[in-house]
């Protein structure tokens, strides 16, 4: 077997498997898709979708965000974690908007990683998702570990993973490439008992029957 997957047909069997693959945010604006993904670190997409709905009514815009009280903000967005930092993230993020961006999220890479609290991971969901730019490839913990597994990649930062994704994934599919894999590895590539007897890339997959 290969060391590598052959990444068009692995592409073409996930598409086929996760027909509807998009993320699992809820957002209806490209500053909510930035609310919520500040909000989705260290915690699951299904507990920020449980609190952005009257967060979403509450601030509508960065002005909103920014002209917030710090301590209600953080009650506002406590069930999701380490609401202290997110609430100064979102606070710095939303300032920033409105004294450079107009109040308007901005579409390029260098100014959404200018912003308090966004990283180039949180950069990419908003790009791909809210403005269907591929800039680059999401890599959360699913996408790191199918990489490595699917021998895509052999390194563990993920700006490193990124790199060998981007040199490897079609970049129209760099987007859509994150949603696959995650979907993935949540279904059926778990981290502790991964299904390769049930798994459409067993026969691609070089760590196959290895785990």
């Amino acid at each position: 077997m290969e060391d590598k997957a052959p990444i068009e047909e692995t592409i073409s069997r996930l598409k086929a498997a996760y027909p509807n693959a998009r993320t699992e945010l809820s957002w209806t604006n490209p500053l909510e898709l930035l609310v919520a993904t500040i909000l989705s670190a260290q915690t699951t997409d299904v507990r920020v979708n449980l609190v952005t709905p009257n967060l979403f009514a509450k601030y509508p815009t960065a002005a909103d965000y920014a002209g917030a009280d710090p301590e209600e903000l953080e009650e506002d967005i406590r069930p999701t974690g380490f609401f202290r930092n997110k609430a100064k993230s979102l606070l710095g993020m939303a300032r920033a908007l409105v004294e450079d961006h107009g109040g308007e999220v901005p579409r390029t890479m260098p100014e959404l990683v200018a912003l308090p609290g966004v990283g180039r991971k949180t950069a990419n969901v908003v790009l791909g998702n809210a403005f269907s730019i591929d800039e680059g490839v999401v890599v959360d913990t699913h996408v790191r570990r199918l990489s490595n597994r699917l021998g895509f990649s052999t390194e563990k930062d993920p700006e490193k993973i990124e790199r060998d994704l981007m040199e490897t994934v079609p970049r129209e599919d760099w987007t859509v490439f994150s949603h696959l894999l995650i979907l993935h590895g949540r279904s059926t590539c778990k981290s502790r008992k991964p299904d390769c007897e049930n798994c459409t890339l067993n026969d691609l997959c070089p760590s196959a029957f290895q785990a």
